[in-house]
């Protein structure tokens, strides 16, 4: 029998997309409870495993299979794309061009993962607080072509200036760092 995992991890989501509140107490505190959401989620680590949390808080792994010594086997991830943001928005902008938007829905239809992780990054020119905003923003905006292309975006991350690849005293480094990676998951 084929399992499409795919599919399997679409199912399981939607059968655990609900949120309930519980109810506990702290030990050694006079009995007062204290209420806590669970939202039920499934994610993929930067490792490649697919982990859940229940609507009880309960998490684990989401594979099938294990190692001989009970490691789960988890997906291949490789950055697949790294986009330059200046090709895809104007400066200070999150909004994808038209050309963008085309190489985007082009790229997420004919590359072939199971999902994609959307990381977004910024230069070190403005305050953190903003580049993380725009960073998340432009990871955003890259996530929603992919999702209109009908590709399966596991998940959206976003870094602001926190990694960047080239040194940001140069209009070059700044460039590079300006930048949205596309990690496929195999």
């Amino acid at each position: 029998m084929s399992v499409n995992l795919n599919h399997m991890v679409k199912a399981m989501f939607a059968a655990a997309a609900f949120a309930v509140g519980t109810t506990s107490s702290v030990v050694g505190v006079q009995a007062q409870p204290v209420s806590e959401n669970y939202e039920a989620t499934i994610w993929i680590d930067p490792d490649g495993c697919e982990h859940f949390v229940m609507d009880d808080g309960v998490e684990g792994f989401m594979s099938l299979h294990l190692t001989r010594d009970g490691r789960p086997v988890c997906h291949e991830l490789e950055t697949c794309a790294v986009m330059n943001s200046d090709q895809l928005f104007h400066t200070d902008r999150y909004n994808i061009t038209a050309s963008g938007r085309q190489r985007l829905a082009s790229f997420f239809q004919q590359a072939g993962a199971t999902a994609y992780i959307i990381v977004g990054h910024t230069d070190s020119r403005a305050s953190d607080e903003y580049n993380m905003r725009l960073s998340r923003n432009r990871a955003n905006a890259v996530r929603d072509v992919a999702v209109q292309a009908g590709a399966y975006v596991s998940d959206t991350r976003w870094m602001g200036e926190r990694e960047p690849i080239a040194s940001n005293a140069t209009a070059e480094g700044m460039r590079q760092n300006r930048r949205v990676e596309i990690i496929c998951v195999r």
